[in-house]
Order: structure tokens, then C-alpha cells, then sequence
């Protein structure tokens, strides 16, 4: 018996000691660094803020997940993952498994890591909704944007969870918040029930104490020296709005990998979001900051000063949906500045399938969609109506504040804004789609009697008939079938 009660103590000590240990490793170096650091000054003051310690340890990282590799599940962990998959459109086996501050490759172009700042950066308030989230991809998000970030800069990282339903983002967070991080440091609020991404930004906005507001997603990994190539322009001009290229981590394995060489953001006449191309200008100097005519919406740099100017989010818009376009449309014409900025990278997870609860509020999409158009759109509303014509029918609620604030700033019109900020976005998506240069069959040169047909998604060349699919050739010079 006594053996026994000695082997199961044993059994208990190695337990917590095994707990212990993964603790450390998880946790260590996370909390915000309160060592000096001595960044190198030049003599026109500007600052190099890459901590070249850092780098090199996490240069030498190995694991799972680091230097950004995948991780592929098998047996039961691979089962597991496909049976939760859907909670989130992530694999959280995964994300359990890696670090919480894993190394990720620096994707950044190499002149960026010869870029210095400003030496008076200001005070950020970091504002994350929360709605659902998986615990270590949320504490990842803190980890990582605080780990990477000179010391100091980030005054607050303030959570909203926006009623979520599980347990752990209510006590759990709370504690996490208040042991984890020094006092005040991670601030936690709690919607007591769902009211969507953009009413949770401006919860976080209202009680927010920063020089510059940064929106971010929950399920961030912050790059090397992400922090001050988002803050400099804003030092520069209180006005101008920053956006950090966005990564991709694989919603899969967790593979952190470029996105591509950038893009500037931009819209269809559906009110999808779309991306042009960099101008040739811009091409030619990759680590240099360039203009954007939309932002992608989740992840950004703000003056706490300018967001308010411009009244920050329209409080009408609900849940999800158009605030990127209201708040970059705001930025443009109402005398602001976006810009991408190379140098500053954060991975970002794209969801996969995810079964999250139906917000109840109708379809507020459409309804945000007619306050969008028809305070800041003009007399482009008509090529959205030519495309969904149900939203003429919607009731956009009170636009009075909106037209009012619109007519305070003395925004400008956005014909000037399709003229001078999105001017050949008509190129790709124009709002008048060009009449196709031919349609017909596609007959085999050498043999006319047969035909390209297409069914059921598939091509074959076969004896022509009557029912033989139609093409045509495209406004933008593709062959496709006719009505597609």
C-alpha cells in the first residue's frame, strides 16, 4: 500500500513539474519588457527599434510551428481537430500545440531592416474584439504584438468580448488579464450580449487612452519590428491612417506565409472587397509606404484624434459589413490619408468554414450597405442598384448625424474621390461592363465540325451540335462561357 501511495506521489510530482515546465515555456518573456533596450540613434535622430537580441534568439527557435512551419496532425489529434474544426474555421489542435510567442519568418523586404523612426513615438492603445475566440490563438495575439514591440509604446491592450458564449473568455480572461500582464496593461470588457465588430471597436475606442488607436483581429501574430513603420507617418501628419501588409496563416497546419508582394485595396460594384495592383511608381520602391484607396478593415493604425474628428465609426452601421469602405471613404474625402506600409507585417488566420450563432438582426448587411451609399456614394449608388436592386427597397434608419458630420467637415464629393484616389479602378471593375468583343462557338481550326462544349464544368472537343455552349470574348480579353 505504502508503495503504492509512494509511486502515485511521484506520479502527482512529475504531473505538475511536466505543467510547470510547459508554463514557462509558454509564458516566459511575454509580459512587457521593462529593460532598457539601446536602439541605435542616428544623427538626424531617427531610431533603428529592431531588437537584434530578439532576433537572434528567435532565429535559433526550433519546434512546432516555428519559423512559421506547418504542423500536420495524425491519428486520434488529426480526428479531434476535424470534429472541432467548425467551432472556430480553424484547426485549434494546431494552434494548441505551437507556442504562444513562436519565431515566424521575416518576410519583409530587406530594406526595411535598414528603415529607422522617429524617437517620439506616441502612446497606442492596442483594441482587439473578441467574440468566441480560441484561447491560445487570442493569447497568442497579445503575446506576440507585445513580445515584438519596443518597450514602452503600448500603453494598453484593451479586449471587448462581445458576448461570447464560452465560459473561458468570462473569469478565465479576466484572470489572465490581471496575472498574466502588469496592472492596467490588458484591459478586459464585457458585452452582455452580441452586438457585432464594429459597436465592440468603438466600446474599446470610448475607454481607450492611447495617442493612436491600433484595431486588430484575435487572431494576430505580430512580425518583426511591426510597431514603429505604423506609427512614423502618423508622428508625421495626425491625420494620415496606416495599414500593415497581412499575412496569412493557414487555417490548416498554421503555416505563416506572404500573402503577396502588395496590393492596394479596393471594391467591385457588388460592394465586394477587391485589390489592385501596386502603381508602377510604387513597384519600383517596395519597402516605401503607398497610397491605398481601401482598407481591408481589420487590422490598422488610427490618431485617436483624427478617428474622432471623423467621428469614428457610424454607430448605424451593425454587426459586421461596409465599415471598411465608410471609414476609408471618410479618410479620403474628408482631408485624411491611408497608406499601406511594408514594413510592418501581422499574419492573419482567413477562416475556414466556422458555425458561429446567427446574430438576430435581420439582414443588416443590406442596411448597412444603404447607409454606406447613401451618405458618401453619390450619384454612383445607381451602378450598385444596377446590380442589386433589392437594397432600393431598404431602410437605411436615421442618416441626419451622418450627412450632417459629412457637411461639417466639408468632405469631398466621391466622384473626386473615383477621380483622384481610386482613378483606375474603372479598369477592373468598371461600372458599365464593356459589351463582349465576340460570341460564338469555338470550333477546331483544322477540322470545323467540332466544337469546344462544356457540362457539368467539364471541356471536351466534340461534333458540333445545336445545344453546343456559347462563349465569348471578354471586356478584360478572356474567352469564357456566354452569361458567366
Amino acid at each position: 500500500m505504502r508503495c503504492r501511495l509512494q509511486s502515485l506521489f511521484r506520479l502527482i510530482i512529475c504531473v505538475g513539474l511536466i505543467s510547470f515546465l510547459y508554463l514557462c515555456f509558454n509564458y516566459s518573456n511575454i509580459n512587457p519588457r521593462s529593460e532598457v533596450i539601446q536602439y541605435k540613434k542616428a544623427e538626424d535622430g531617427l531610431v533603428d527599434y529592431h531588437d537584434y537580441k530578439l532576433m537572434e534568439q528567435e532565429r535559433l527557435r526550433r519546434g512546432p510551428g516555428e519559423q512559421g512551419a506547418p504542423v500536420f496532425l495524425e491519428g486520434k489529434e488529426k480526428v479531434r481537430s476535424q470534429s472541432v474544426f467548425t467551432e472556430n474555421g480553424f484547426c485549434q489542435v494546431v494552434s494548441d500545440k505551437i507556442a504562444l510567442d513562436r519565431a515566424i519568418p521575416d518576410l519583409r523586404h530587406e530594406h526595411c531592416r535598414t528603415k529607422r523612426y522617429s524617437a517620439n513615438l506616441p502612446s497606442v492603445s492596442v483594441i482587439i474584439p473578441v467574440y468566441q475566440e480560441h484561447w491560445t490563438t487570442l493569447l497568442r495575439s497579445i503575446v506576440t504584438i507585445t513580445k515584438r514591440a519596443p518597450p514602452g509604446v503600448i500603453k494598453e491592450i484593451i479586449l471587448v468580448d462581445d458576448g461570447s458564449e464560452k465560459q473561458f473568455l468570462k473569469d478565465k480572461l479576466d484572470d489572465y488579464a490581471k496575472t498574466a500582464w502588469p496592472a492596467e496593461y490588458v484591459k478586459v470588457i464585457h458585452h452582455k450580449e452580441r452586438t457585432g465588430l464594429i459597436t465592440a471597436r468603438l466600446t474599446g475606442a470610448k475607454i481607450a487612452t492611447g495617442d493612436v488607436f491600433i484595431f486588430l483581429d484575435s487572431h494576430v501574430e505580430a512580425g518583426t519590428n511591426w510597431l514603429p513603420p505604423l506609427l512614423d507617418p502618423i508622428v508625421k501628419d495626425y491625420r494620415t491612417v496606416v495599414c500593415p501588409f497581412i499575412d496569412v496563416i493557414d487555417h490548416d497546419n498554421f503555416e505563416y506565409r506572404a500573402q503577396d508582394d502588395g496590393r492596394r485595396g479596393a471594391f467591385d460594384w457588388n460592394l465586394n472587397y477587391k485589390r489592385l495592383p501596386r502603381l508602377p511608381e510604387d513597384a519600383e520602391h517596395p519597402a516605401e509606404n503607398f497610397d491605398s484607396p481601401v482598407m481591408a478593415g481589420g487590422l490598422f493604425a488610427i490618431s485617436a484624434k483624427w478617428f474622432w474628428e471623423i467621428g469614428g465609426y457610424d454607430p448605424g452601421l451593425e454587426i459586421w459589413g461596409c465599415e471598411q469602405y465608410e471609414i476609408s471613404f471618410k479618410i479620403w474625402m474628408c482631408g485624411g490619408r491611408m497608406v499601406d506600409t511594408p514594413c510592418s507585417r501581422i499574419g492573419h488566420i482567413y477562416r475556414g468554414k466556422a458555425n458561429f450563432p446567427n446574430a438576430g438582426r435581420g439582414d443588416f448587411l443590406s442596411r448597412n450597405y444603404r447607409r454606406l451609399m447613401d451618405v458618401w456614394m453619390d450619384e454612383y449608388t445607381k451602378y450598385i442598384y444596377q446590380r442589386r436592386p433589392h437594397l432600393q427597397t431598404v431602410d437605411p434608419g436615421d442618416l441626419t448625424e451622418q450627412k450632417d458630420l459629412r457637411e461639417k467637415l466639408h468632405c469631398k464629393s466621391f466622384d473626386w474621390f473615383m477621380k483622384n484616389i481610386a482613378f483606375d479602378l474603372p479598369k477592373y471593375y468598371p461600372p458599365i461592363v464593356p459589351v463582349s468583343g465576340a460570341i460564338g462557338k469555338i470550333h477546331k481550326a483544322s477540322d470545323m465540325s467540332y466544337c469546344i462544349t462544356a457540362s457539368n464544368s467539364e471541356m471536351a472537343l466534340a461534333h458540333c451540335s445545336e445545344t453546343d455552349s456559347e462563349y465569348e470574348l471578354t471586356w478584360h480579353e478572356d474567352v469564357a462561357l456566354k452569361g458567366t
